[in-house]
């Protein structure tokens, strides 16, 4: 007779009703047949992909920033969310790639594959975990909802929601150009809705090359957003930073808000909506409040920092519903996150 634990019949139940709830989702299946790259992908210059592998997820940001599991994945006691026992947050330029490779390869397969290409190429191993050593919710921790990639719809979303036998490593190289940073993520898909992963071993790899910001590309000044807004009415505003997923205002922001600061103290008698922009990147649900939250920061360091006062100034989220650009390129998604000041 077969007995089960009571933590064992809550997993069986909960991938039967999550297995229950995709069936009743509609989705489209971008992917023509398997071993075909979702399209616009391609492998990043320093890192071949496991033989035999196709891309199901690719995304590529110019400068974005990418947290490294450098110890065990943990939770945060109060909310459970995950996070890690020791990590550490790069900067550069970020390519996301997710690989399912052919079914009956072992995810350690896989990860010596990357393993002995990564220590040939001249990259030194920082953290190295594997199954139950990684945490139990590390694929939550490496692949929240809100960073999913969804080129290939559900079949790239959900591929690693129920994983077995997970793998992790991350690596570091340091060149001319600077530092790159790499984080191996590999587990066999064990959800059995979509047969293009099912059973397959499926790798999140994670490319971050640090490089110096672009920050010159448009001079901001008192002058120039008097121009603009007493002119059209609003302007868009680049050169304040936050980190990804976060809401509080980086150092580096301070010249533009410095500038903001000098043409609201130039112009008592002009009101504005500081206007919180994001790209079409995670759910909407979750960028309408990220971008609340950075337009709530932008006003409090304007009203704390700068002495404007707060009756001039209203705070305003609206997430990627009011996009300048594709959001289908880097570019567009970068013209796409911005500061929008628009007078009241």
């Amino acid at each position: 007779m077969i007995m089960f634990h009571e933590e064992d019949i809550m997993k069986i139940v909960a991938k039967w009703v999550f297995a229950f709830s995709i069936i009743l989702l509609v989705y489209t299946n971008t992917m023509s047949a398997q071993g075909v790259d979702v399209e616009g992908s391609k492998d990043h210059p320093l890192i071949s992909r496991y033989s035999g592998s196709s891309i199901i997820g690719y995304d590529i940001r110019d400068y974005d920033a990418l947290t490294l599991p450098l110890g065990k994945q943990t939770s945060e006691p109060s909310t459970r969310k995950p996070k890690f026992s020791e990590s550490k947050t790069i900067e550069g330029k970020v390519t996301r790639l997710l690989y399912v490779s052919p079914e009956g390869r072992s995810s350690l397969e896989v990860l010596r594959n990357y393993q002995t290409s990564l220590n040939k190429a001249g990259f030194e191993t920082l953290f190295t975990c594997s199954q139950n050593q990684c945490g139990e919710r590390m694929n939550q921790a490496l692949y929240p909802l809100e960073r999913r990639l969804k080129n290939s719809g559900q079949i790239s979303e959900y591929a690693l929601e129920f994983p077995r036998d997970q793998r992790y490593l991350s690596a570091k190289a340091s060149t001319d150009r600077g530092d790159i940073y790499v984080s191996v993520y590999i587990a066999v898909c064990d959800i059995n809705n979509f047969r293009e992963t099912f059973n397959h071993p499926v790798t999140l790899l994670e490319i971050v090359e640090t490089k110096p910001m672009e920050g010159d590309k448009v001079t901001v000044t008192a002058d120039f957003i008097a121009g603009e807004v007493k002119g059209s009415g609003h302007v868009a505003i680049y050169g304040i930073y936050f980190d990804t997923d976060k809401a509080e205002v980086k150092v580096d922001s301070e010249p533009v808000l410095g500038e903001i600061g000098k043409f609201l103290s130039m112009n008592p008698e002009i009101k504005l909506y500081i206007v919180g922009h994001t790209d079409s990147v995670g759910s909407l649900s979750y960028n309408l409040d990220l971008s609340q939250r950075r337009a709530e920061a932008v006003m409090n360091t304007l009203v704390k920092q700068y002495h404007i006062a707060p009756t001039r100034l209203v705070a305003k989220g609206v997430g990627p519903l009011a996009p300048i650009a594709a959001n289908l390129t880097e570019e567009g998604r970068t013209k796409n996150r911005r500061v929008e000041l628009v007078k009241q």
